[in-house]
């Protein structure tokens, strides 16, 4: 397995070998040796898998959790093909407001990690495109949180004619007035939110 560090500190994405033959396909898209090279700590241990279907055009993000408690995830795509973005809303951060993007599908063994903070978007490319996360809390609608898509000054390059979003994601702040009102999670506190997700009890944030 191949890893490669993003410019966002703390994404990560990682090529692992598809193997074939006359019944399919193998993969192991998380391998914990690999992670732990890494990233230099071991994965945290999951507190929830949650599975995603989408149609082609199907835009979910930008998606991020309250901080504190934060929460880290490990996204790969069983089935179709997505584009997906890591982008930076942590305030303080070196890369605040920058962000990468890889496309996801089975062919290519591919799948990222997003630090605690790290805000999440994908673009469903196929119809029936599957995304799997692997979260290291459990889910609390409370405590989820979304920048606008669209917004121009973050500058997603989402592909034409890829518009279909919920409608919180449409109503959602734009990242400058998500700053504004203290909502973005602070890059220090993640980073000790990061640590202790990886030495915490049963591996959640404590």
């Amino acid at each position: 397995m191949r890893a490669r560090q993003l410019s966002i500190p703390g994404a990560l994405v990682f090529t692992a070998p598809v193997y074939s033959d006359p019944r399919g396909t193998f993969t192991s898209p998380f391998l914990a040796s690999a992670f732990a090279e890494a990233a230099g700590h071991p994965l945290f241990a999951p507190a929830q898998i949650s599975h995603s279907r989408s149609r082609r055009g199907v835009v979910r993000g930008v998606h991020y959790t309250a901080t504190p408690p934060g929460m880290a995830k490990l996204v790969h795509c069983p089935q179709g093909r997505a584009l997906d973005f890591i982008v930076d809303l942590r305030t303080g951060s070196p890369a605040f407001g920058r962000w990468e993007s890889v496309e996801l599908d089975p062919a290519s063994g591919r799948s990222a990690y997003l630090p605690v903070g790290v805000g999440h978007l994908f673009v469903a490319l196929e119809d029936d495109t599957v995304m799997s996360y692997f979260l290291s809390r459990e889910y609390v609608a409370e405590n989820e949180r979304a920048v606008a898509p669209f917004d121009p000054d973050l500058g997603l390059e989402i592909p034409p004619g890829h518009t279909q979003i919920s409608e919180r994601d449409r109503v959602a702040p734009s990242l400058g007035e998500a700053a504004r009102l203290g909502a973005l999670p602070d890059y220090r506190e993640c980073l000790v939110l990061e640590q202790s997700l990886h030495a915490g009890e049963g591996g959640r944030v404590r």
